[in-house]
């Protein structure tokens, strides 16, 4: 027998649907839906190459500066514990002397009791909250002898020296305490930054990293021929001091030694450190070449690793001289000089905010801690632009 189903449809089946118009339509969407998804709506805000490159770089500086109030914080921080340490010692010793005191008063009252005199005065003297204004009454005063007159005044004396040695001690503490939350603030400002630092630097595809690496050594080259034109500019001035000194002892030999030396070297004079200078400076350098391939790390001193100023300022140490611990206080410790008459062992500084510093060692190049990430190294002082140079600074 033949059989009665009906026959199935010959079109194309796709999730239940049976025409063929529909299946493709069905397909088309399904396509639209999966490019879609595919897409990243963020690819048309995502920021071009270079602005993640001066993103990064101002997070690198606003880390700068955080680390150098980090710095301040924490020498502030250290200088206000020895002071409460100080005070509370201070307080402890006039403890003493004020029970010392009190001890003495309490054998004269216990004298007083043993021979009946004067009981209740003694008694109420001990008891009072102020001593003094007890004493301004003059019932006891007149009965006292001199050697209790004496003990009653050491112990006013004490007590007022030790209530005020405590209340200093109390104001300190307080004032250490908010040292420790300055330097939390700013540590907590630092990490942040070099986080967002790192998180952009993360999202960079290979081919962005490599973009951002040429764009990197084009602005090395720029700096580098910034600092051989410095360079080239600090020689001829040099030549042109040296033939004034060469004419101006001509001079003199030509006179007889009775004319003195001329004018014209008196005016490039003080720009020239003199030979006491130079020799520590050479110092000061020696040390910094020799920490060169260090790590970067903000807040540290050495030996290990170093930031900007806590490496001029190990520099400088090595050389006897002693600078202070931030740049915002490195920039007042010498003489300010132009760029072009910097001298080895100078120190430049950079930004506004006077977040970074370098020591000069010649031929418009430095040598310093440059950021997290990096290594102390040798570098152009127009790494970052000449707009970046703040000032230079010759330390005293």
């Amino acid at each position: 027998m033949a059989s009665h189903r009906k026959p199935r449809p010959t079109g194309t089946r796709v999730a239940g649907i049976r025409t063929p118009a529909l299946a493709t339509a069905a397909l088309t969407s399904v396509a639209l839906l999966s490019q879609t998804a595919d897409a990243t709506p963020s690819d048309e805000d995502r920021p071009s190459l270079e602005e993640v490159e001066k993103k990064v770089d101002d997070l690198y500086r606003q880390a700068g500066s955080a680390t150098e109030k980090y710095n301040a914080a924490k020498e502030k921080t250290a200088k206000q514990r020895k002071r409460v340490n100080n005070l509370l010692n201070d307080v402890a010793q006039r403890t003493q002397k004020l029970n010392e005191a009190r001890e003495e008063l309490g054998s004269f009252a216990s004298a007083q009791y043993r021979t009946g005199a004067a009981v209740p005065q003694t008694a109420t003297f001990l008891l009072a909250d102020s001593p003094q204004d007890y004493f301004d009454q003059n019932q006891l005063m007149s009965r006292l002898t001199g050697r209790q007159k004496d003990a009653v005044d050491d112990y006013v004396t004490q007590q007022s020296e030790t209530m005020k040695k405590r209340r200093e001690a109390t104001e300190s503490l307080q004032t250490l305490t908010d040292s420790q939350n300055d330097l939390k603030t700013a540590k907590a400002t630092v990490q942040k930054k070099l986080a967002n630092a790192r998180e952009l630097l993360s999202e960079l595809t290979a081919e962005e990293k490599v973009r951002l690496a040429a764009i990197e050594k084009k602005k090395q080259e720029e700096a580098a021929r910034k600092a051989a034109e410095l360079a080239k500019q600090q020689a001829e001035e040099r030549e042109r001091q040296q033939r004034e000194r060469e004419q101006a002892d001509r001079q003199e030999s030509g006179s007889g030694g009775s004319g003195g030396t001329s004018s014209g070297t008196g005016a490039t004079e003080p720009s020239a450190p003199d030979a006491s200078h130079g020799t520590k400076a050479e110092k000061a350098l020696a040390f910094a070449r020799a920490q060169i391939g260090k790590p970067y790390v903000w807040g540290a001193t050495g030996p290990g690793s170093y930031d900007c100023s806590g490496l001029t300022q190990a520099a400088w140490k090595a050389a006897g001289v002693t600078l202070p611990r931030t740049t915002y206080d490195q920039v007042d410790a010498g003489t300010t000089v132009p760029v072009s008459q910097a001298q080895p062992g100078d120190l430049v500084f950079f930004y506004d905010d006077l977040s970074h510093v370098g020591l000069y060692i010649g031929n418009g190049m430095m040598i310093h801690a440059p950021k997290p990430g990096a290594y102390v190294r040798e570098e152009s002082i127009y790494y970052d632009g000449e707009g970046s140079i703040h000032s230079v600074v010759r330390p005293a």
